[in-house]
């Protein structure tokens, strides 16, 4: 009797995973690849909670559009990393860091706002230690797994975990490198963060090699936007003559983007050479968003430099704070974040990254030009 219940749990497990496969491919090309989970990388563009949950809260009105309450995002709303999880059909993804209420059943976020590749910068938590966390995520929830499941028990909290076999199944999303760039504007100069852009991206390329050796084969890898075109950016940087383009960015920022960006698909192509068993997607977020800064005011956005939450004019009060400074009250969100481009000065309102993540995640923006629900193939 019990060799009969384990041939059937085996012929079970087969049909399973027959099925998961035949859901990626089809005998007419490819087809929605079936992800179940995402484990994602980065800095506040992505982060759905760990700097509130780790460092300091994010406070409304942050979260105030779309969630209603803060929801751990540097954002009125949705991020492009939500808006890729609605696209294939799973859950917005729970912060590593934050321990309340949490569900990783789908994936888990290692993103911190602040967080750079290399060492240093705005936050403790720079790639190397997403990826540590990361390990150790994945060891410790399997052992978790395998534990139950050798026990036959039936726990509440098995299915808030990832099954083994998700994680060489899942996408691996990276949206990293904006603030080693930010950082070296901040406290070197223009050419000596040119210059620093190969070792950044050297420790990058170490990441997705580990990455690849703990199982993960589809990488879903975003380049770093035009962040001369960012109202921080402009407010900070502006002063040398002829230093803004025709929309109002900075010109010698967003060179030293472009030069990151070359660099990054240059390492993407190595990688595929280097990992022949694993499929890159490199994303030109870039192209994206100044598509979207060059054509604002045809798009119903009010001007760039018109963010909504927060002020750095006169008075830097972060978005969730206010202050009077000689009866000016700085600090109030406007009504409108909807027509708003930047949201704080240094972050997208949800309605730009849904018009950026509704450009990108059909392809249009990727090589290869593949779809994320697709990007398993190549």
């Amino acid at each position: 009797m019990e060799s009969v219940k384990l041939f059937w749990l085996f012929g079970l497990l087969i049909i399973g995973s027959a099925g998961e496969c035949m859901g990626v491919m089809g005998g007419h090309g490819p087809r929605r690849c079936s992800f179940p989970a995402i484990f994602n990388f980065g800095d506040s563009n992505s982060d759905t909670g760990g700097r509130s949950a780790a460092i300091s809260e994010v406070f409304l009105p942050n979260g105030e559009t779309f969630f209603g309450k803060a929801s751990g995002r540097f954002c009125d709303g949705r991020l492009i990393l939500d808006f890729i999880s609605e696209t294939l059909g799973l859950p917005y993804l729970n912060a590593y860091l934050d321990s309340m209420g949490t569900n990783f059943w789908h994936g888990a976020n290692f993103a911190t706002g602040g967080s750079s590749i290399r060492p240093g910068g705005y936050s403790p938590f720079h790639l190397e230690i997403q990826l540590a966390q990361f390990k150790r995520f994945k060891s410790q929830t399997t052992a978790l797994f395998l534990q139950l499941n050798h026990n036959c028990t039936t726990a509440p909290f098995k299915s808030e975990v990832p099954r083994p076999r998700d994680f060489s199944k899942a996408l691996y999303t990276i949206d990293i490198g904006q603030n080693d760039l930010a950082y070296g504007f901040q406290h070197t100069n223009e050419e000596k963060v040119l210059a620093s852009i190969p070792d950044i991206l050297n420790v990058l390329s170490g990441v997705v090699h580990q990455l690849y050796e703990e199982g993960g084969r589809t990488f879903w890898i975003h380049n770093t936007g035009p962040i001369g075109c960012l109202p921080y950016s402009v407010i900070y940087y502006q002063q040398k003559p002829r230093n803004l383009d025709r929309y109002g960015c900075v010109k010698p920022h967003n060179k030293v983007a472009q030069e990151f960006n070359k660099q990054l698909k240059d390492m993407v192509i190595k990688l595929r050479a280097q990992l022949p068993h694993a499929e890159f997607t490199y994303v030109d977020v870039y192209s994206v968003k100044y598509s979207l800064v060059s054509q604002a005011k045809d798009l119903g956005f009010v001007d760039l430099m018109n963010f909504c939450c927060g002020s750095y004019y006169g008075y830097h009060v972060e978005c969730g704070q206010k202050a009077v400074v000689n009866g000016t009250v700085y600090g109030i969100p406007c009504e409108h974040p909807s027509r708003h481009i930047s949201w704080d000065g240094t972050h997208y309102s949800e309605a730009a990254n849904e018009w950026v993540a509704k450009a990108i995640l059909n392809g249009s923006f990727s090589d290869p030009p593949i779809p994320v629900s697709e990007a398993c193939h190549q």
